[in-house]
């Protein structure tokens, strides 16, 4: 199973901007990092705003942060918003196809159990796992107000 590159684009991006600690960023700063091109990482950063997941501001001092502590991005929540789908085999998306060992093929049920356990082993992860050497977040900017859906959506439940 490969990434696409939107969703590695993405978690590059939070990592990046979760080892800032709260200290704006730019695209530039993140594309130079990582070799990446600034076009792609603009829709990224634009979606991550979106969701809630990073602040956006422009003009003089604008950047990015983190919109949530990184404790409350749930790794396997972002995958699951980033990537298109799942199906590791024809067969998971069968409209007009007839599998050939229909009935007696144990792939197809194999293949769903172990995209299940890469998924939970992906949701046991927040992004400050993925970022142990971050240092601790600067306190939010005045006024910065997240949304009850933006919380929920990528807060670790354990």
């Amino acid at each position: 199973m490969k990434l696409s590159s939107y969703t590695d684009y993405t978690l590059r991006t939070l990592m990046f901007l979760a080892r800032r600690g709260g200290e704006p960023a730019t695209i530039q700063d993140i594309a130079d990092l990582h070799g990446l091109s600034r076009h792609h990482l603009g829709k990224v950063v634009m979606d991550l705003a979106h969701d809630g997941m990073v602040r956006t501001w422009r003009g003089r001092g604008g950047g990015i942060t983190l919109g949530v502590p990184a404790s409350a991005i749930n790794i396997g929540a972002v995958v699951r918003r980033t990537e298109t789908g799942f199906d590791m085999a024809a067969c998971f998306n069968a409209t007009d196809r007839v599998c050939a060992h229909q009935g007696c093929c144990g792939l197809k049920g194999a293949l769903e159990a172990a995209t299940a356990a890469y998924l939970a082993r992906l949701d046991a992860l927040t992004l400050a796992d993925l970022v142990p050497c971050a240092p601790p977040p600067a306190s939010p900017p005045p006024g910065l107000v997240i949304s009850n859906e933006a919380a929920s959506l990528f807060a670790l439940s354990r």
